[in-house]
C-alpha cells in the first residue's frame, strides 16, 4: 500500500505552517513534504517532526528569489555559485529533519539553449555528488508548462536521458503523476518504463489539481500499479484541496495510518 506524505505547502493551510504538522498527524499521515522550509529555523521543523512522529519525505533546495518569479537556478549559466550556496543551506535542513532526498529546481530557461543545458548538467552533477557525500538522493522533477510556463525541465524523456547519461547512483527521477499526465499522457506505461530510476512520486487530480479521484485519471489504479511495480517510496500529496483539507480526505481513508501498511 502506498505511503502517502501530506504536502504542507498546499494542504492544511487552514492553520499556520508550523501547526500543519499536528494537523497532518491527526488526519492519519505519518509522513510529510513541503516546497521550502527556509522561513523557519531547522530546529523548529525538526521539533515538529519529532513531536508528531512524522517522517520528512522531501523538500526543495533553495530556488532563488521565489517572490520575483525565480523557480530554481540550476539551468542559469551565471548562477552556479548560488546553486552551491543553496545546497549547503539545504543540507543544514536535511541534517535536522533526517530527510533522505532533496529536489533541485531547474529554473526558467530555454531547454534548446546550449548554455542552459550545459549549466543544468553541471549543477545537477555537482549537486548529486555533494549530496552523495551526505548519503542523500537528488531528484529531478519535470513540471508542465501550463502550471509553470518557461520552466527548463518540462519533459520526462529529457530528465530520464540526463539521469541515464550521468549514471550517478543517487540521482533519481521525481515522478509527479499530475505533471506526467498533462505533459505526455500514458502515465502507466511511463511508470513501468521509468520505475528503476524513480526516487519519489507525487499525485494530484487532472486537470484541476485537486484531491485524487476527482479528475480524469484512475488514481486508485495508479496507486495499485505502484504496488505492483514494487515502489516502496513515498507518494507526496501535492494537490490543492477543493473545499478544505479535512473535507476532502475521503480518498485517503483506505490508506491512512492503521489501515494495512498505512501512510
Amino acid at each position: 500500500m502506498p505511503r502517502f506524505a501530506a504536502n504542507l505547502t498546499l494542504m492544511f493551510t487552514e492553520v499556520p505552517f508550523l501547526d500543519r504538522f499536528a494537523a497532518a498527524a491527526e488526519a492519519g499521515f505519518t509522513a510529510i513534504e513541503f516546497l521550502f522550509p527556509y522561513e523557519h529555523p531547522p530546529e523548529a521543523i525538526a521539533e515538529r517532526l519529532a513531536r508528531h512522529g512524522l517522517t520528512q519525505a522531501l523538500f526543495n533546495l533553495p530556488p532563488g528569489d521565489w517572490a520575483a518569479g525565480e523557480r530554481g537556478l540550476a539551468a542559469l549559466p551565471d548562477r552556479f555559485s548560488e546553486v552551491q550556496a543553496g545546497v549547503e543551506t539545504g543540507l543544514r535542513y536535511a541534517q535536522a529533519t533526517g530527510v533522505a532526498r532533496l529536489h533541485l529546481m531547474a529554473g526558467m530557461a530555454d531547454p534548446r539553449d546550449p548554455r542552459a543545458r550545459d549549466a543544468y548538467r553541471r549543477a545537477v552533477a555537482w549537486t548529486a555528488e555533494r549530496l552523495a557525500r551526505e548519503k542523500l538522493d537528488l531528484v529531478l522533477e519535470p513540471i508542465n508548462a501550463r502550471n509553470m510556463p518557461g520552466y527548463f525541465l518540462a519533459d520526462f524523456g529529457m530528465a530520464a536521458e540526463l539521469i541515464r547519461d550521468l549514471a550517478l547512483p543517487n540521482l533519481k527521477l521525481q515522478f509527479d503523476l499530475y505533471h506526467c499526465q498533462i505533459l505526455h499522457g500514458d502515465v502507466t506505461t511511463r511508470l513501468r518504463e521509468l520505475m528503476p530510476m524513480v526516487g519519489h512520486v507525487q499525485t494530484a487530480s487532472v486537470p484541476a489539481r485537486n484531491e485524487p479521484g476527482t479528475g480524469e485519471m484512475n488514481d486508485g489504479f495508479l496507486f495499485a500499479e505502484l504496488d505492483r511495480l514494487g515502489y516502496a517510496g513515498f507518494v507526496g500529496c501535492e494537490y490543492n484541496p477543493a473545499a478544505g483539507t479535512a473535507e476532502g480526505l475521503s480518498w485517503f481513508a483506505p490508506y491512512r495510518a492503521g489501515k494495512g501498511s498505512g501512510a
